[in-house]
């Protein structure tokens, strides 16, 4: 993203974070892990266009506030005078939440920090949306709080204009009521929309559970569970279908990571074919690690197993496991960037044991080869297509 006006990116590279100016005062936000040489910033135009509305327009914050999607904290920093509560689905935004609001001096406790696992709210007067990439996620959250909301409820949502589409507004008038959008201010636009309490809504079709197709051998016909905002949460993404086919033999290994796991297939792939397995599923996201917990407990997998919600592997001992396979991201929200991967291969070499195997399925372009002999000395491609390739990387 190389348009400065989106205001993502900092002017700074102080490592301690960015100044954002808000009807409240000033506030110092960074991302996590703070990176003195991610020039990303912690919050966008979309969040300045919000606040900067609720101050202009008065809007009574004496309720119950709730916001959905926080990326970074940024709004509820601003808010915690007004004591809201966050919903998100990341750990990585909820520990800079947790930074943000200490560096900006906020009382401990003013801001209720949820998951998009936990229960929500009985009651909410103000709804702060901001619009994720995941439309299903946006379904899912506006389902979940519908029932909390009431004719008197402020609803407004925000984000940049390319993130907001036609099925965005479709879906917060299915689900919350009539609904219109504001004019666009620095590439941002804000939803509006009146909550109806005579609204018929649909079911909530998440958790989506399904089979997957008979050309995925060992797990042919084998059950698949899915939360919402999970990639590719109502079918198997193609980089997934042929890291399956070319996975090792376990068999001996010990301790196996499904890095990044999302639903969990590949880590329940290899428990099914070695019982004697000790998988941990670990990713940033609530939603995907519930998803793998389901989706291995669906497969009644007579195994070891651990699912954790966390930072990569933060938390994993230093030289403890024998195999890592990975399937990193390349994309920050709106963001393309190697950060996350980077990280991930450097998280994998240093719980790997001596000999241990990091496995990474990418596409092709991505050149992952390279950052992995830097690593580790050394990258073998295992399989490739026109697409996609498997690399092995050994911990001499």
């Amino acid at each position: 993203m190389n348009d400065r006006s989106t205001n993502d990116r900092s002017d700074s590279t102080n490592g301690s974070g960015d100044r954002m100016t808000t009807p409240w005062g000033e506030h110092v936000l960074s991302r996590h892990p703070e990176d003195p040489r991610d020039r990303l910033r912690a919050w966008d135009a979309s969040d300045e266009y919000l606040l900067g509305h609720l101050a202009e327009r008065k809007v009574p914050l004496d309720g119950t506030v709730v916001v959905v999607g926080d990326r970074w904290g940024a709004l509820v920093t601003a808010l915690a005078a007004h004591r809201p509560v966050q919903i998100t689905d990341s750990h990585l935004a909820r520990e800079a939440t947790r930074a943000n609001l200490a560096r900006a001096g906020a009382e401990p406790g003013s801001v209720r920090l949820l998951t998009t696992q936990d229960p929500p709210p009985d009651r909410v007067d103000v709804l702060l949306v901001r619009v994720p990439k995941s439309l299903a996620l946006l379904e899912d959250q506006l389902l979940r709080l519908a029932p909390a909301l009431h004719g008197g409820t402020v609803v407004v949502g925000t984000g940049m204009v390319k993130e907001i589409h036609t099925s965005t507004l479709r879906l917060f008038e299915r689900i919350v009521g009539p609904t219109r959008t504001s004019l666009a201010v620095k590439k941002a636009r804000l939803i509006f929309a009146e909550p109806d309490p005579a609204l018929r809504r649909p079911a909530n079709p998440w958790p989506l559970a399904y089979r997957l197709p008979d050309e995925i051998g060992p797990l042919a016909g084998r059950p698949v569970v899915n939360h919402a905002g999970v990639f590719c949460a109502d079918r198997l993404d193609v980089g997934t279908r042929f890291f399956l086919r070319h996975l090792p033999d376990t068999r001996g290994v010990g301790r196996v990571v499904d890095l990044g796991c999302g639903n969990g297939v590949v880590g329940t792939a290899v428990a099914l074919a070695d019982p004697d397995a000790e998988v941990l599923f670990t990713d940033e996201s609530f939603q995907a690690v519930a998803s793998a917990e389901a989706t291995y407990r669906a497969n009644e997998v007579a195994g070891r197993a651990e699912f954790r919600v966390g930072d990569g592997l933060a938390g994993v001992p230093d030289g403890s496991v024998g195999l890592v396979l990975n399937n990193p991201p390349f994309h920050s929200h709106q963001a393309t960037t190697d950060a996350t991967a980077w990280r991930m291969f450097t998280g994998a070499r240093r719980v790997l044991r001596p000999g241990g195997e990091l496995w990474v399925v990418g596409n092709r372009h991505l050149g992952y080869h390279v950052k992995l002999r830097r690593l580790f000395g050394n990258s073998r491609l295992v399989a490739g297509d026109r697409k996609f390739v498997v690399l092995k990387a050994v911990k001499e």
